[in-house]
């Protein structure tokens, strides 16, 4: 494989003379890229709206540290599959077959759960801007088939150039809302000062949003699309650490500028939009109101770009972490991170049997109320996940499994250390407000 695209021999690990470090280089960057698109979903985009309305720039400085927590977490995947040359679920399997029920459980629910969630999402702006074609659930349909089409006949070098894209078009939509409602720099500046809103569950609010950027299954699927990239042993270490970095300062501009648009353009109207993806909506309405036709219609072609790179970025980087499951379970006692540089995982039977879980079964929940049990499971689930992305992370990187060399540091561990006990938070006051009287009546 060229320089270019990436580098399929094995890891450095694995024997033989260690390989030749590649200097970090723009012209590598990718996979940061994909899951910096992936894990910004409309759902974390109208959480910091509504941070940005609710607290005008106060929380500003929480939604940086998100993102500064998010690099640890990411970067922590991409140096274990890097410097082991195994994949991040063959690392979990080591610590026990726990890990392997917990991940077989949570793949299956919120694969189900999240399929009908990415096609309403995505459906939502498309409805908006054609109303007289078809009705949510059709567009819903439609853009879990486009995507269902879209990963199974393309290989990972085509799905990045196709998320650069979408990302270009994210970016450029909400650089443009954060210049257009005129910023208060002064007081953007005060909000880096790490102050808590004077209300009443203002620490929880405040952790919320820190664990809300860009947090999601798709940072344990960093490592898989580095690989995928041909990234696969030490020499590419310093160029995965600035993709990462370019991964969540892109993340980082997305978060930011959302914030402005939710301080300036609601904060100070008094303004209240609706919590999920229906606030999108209402904002796109209050900006065709403000500022015009176009800047709405605008607003909603970001919309979809933000929630469709989150569907097919789930189908691709999910599938191929249940593919690697599967592989394990059929008796590959050691996945190698060059199995998926080669591009056999994308084109295995798992990786598309996955990827058929997650659009067709959930066409279901289109059509129907949600069903009221399984979207708690869904919830404690997810809540559960990144806690556990976390803890298992600082057990993997501190242990005889990872070369010594590329075992975590004091501030590894530091970061890993507080992003686990965040998540563990934010997961017992999820599992805390589950209506578990209505579950279990």
């Amino acid at each position: 494989m060229a320089d270019t695209t990436g580098n399929t021999s094995a890891a450095g690990v694995s024997g033989g003379a260690a390989p030749a470090p590649r200097k970090s280089s723009w012209r590598y960057i990718g996979p940061g890229i994909v899951v910096a698109a992936t894990g910004v979903g409309a759902g974390d985009l109208v959480a910091t709206l509504i941070a940005g309305s609710n607290f005008g720039y106060t929380l500003l400085w929480a939604a940086i540290i998100g993102c500064l927590v998010k690099i640890s977490l990411a970067e922590a995947c991409g140096r274990w599959h890097l410097a082991t040359g195994r994949t991040l679920f063959d690392g979990w399997a080591s610590i026990g077959p726990w890990t392997t029920w917990f991940f077989a459980i949570y793949a299956v629910i919120w694969g189900f759960v999240y399929g009908a969630a990415a096609m309403s999402s995505s459906a939502l702006p498309l409805q908006a801007l054609f109303p007289d074609v078809m009705g949510l659930e059709w567009w819903g349909i439609a853009c879990g088939l486009v995507g269902l089409v879209f990963v199974w006949f393309n290989k990972y070098n085509v799905f990045e150039k196709v998320m650069t894209v979408l990302v270009g078009v994210m970016f450029v939509v909400t650089v443009y809302l954060a210049i257009r409602v005129t910023p208060n720099l002064g007081d953007a500046f005060a909000g880096l000062l790490p102050v808590l809103p004077d209300e009443k569950d203002s620490v929880l609010n405040t952790l919320g949003l820190i664990g809300g950027v860009g947090g999601t299954i798709t940072l344990a699927a960093y490592g898989y699309w580095v690989n995928a990239k041909g990234w696969t042993n030490t020499g590419w270490m310093k160029v995965m650490r600035l993709d990462n970095r370019v991964a969540y300062a892109t993340t980082g501009i997305f978060v930011v500028a959302m914030l402005f648009v939710g301080a300036e353009l609601l904060h100070s109207a008094g303004i209240a939009i609706a919590s999920g993806d229906k606030g999108l909506i209402q904002l796109g309405d209050i900006l065709e109101q403000e500022y015009g036709t176009a800047t709405g219609k605008l607003f909603l072609v970001g919309f979809f770009a933000t929630s469709f790179t989150s569907l097919i970025g789930v189908w691709h980087g999910v599938s191929l972490m249940f593919a690697d499951f599967l592989a394990r379970r059929r008796g590959e006692r050691e996945a190698r991170g060059d199995e998926l540089a080669s591009g056999r995982r994308e084109r295995s039977w798992a990786f598309r049997a996955y990827l058929l879980w997650l659009t067709f079964p959930p066409i279901v929940l289109l059509f129907q109320d949600e069903p009221f049990r399984l979207i708690i499971i869904y919830g404690v689930l997810g809540a559960a996940f990144m806690p556990f992305l976390a803890l298992t992370l600082m057990w993997l990187l501190n242990s005889s499994r990872t070369p010594r060399e590329w075992r975590n540091g004091s501030l590894s561990n530091g970061m890993l250390a507080v992003a686990g006990l965040l998540f563990l938070v934010l997961c017992v006051k999820q599992i805390w407000d589950q209506p578990w009287s209505e579950f279990f009546s």
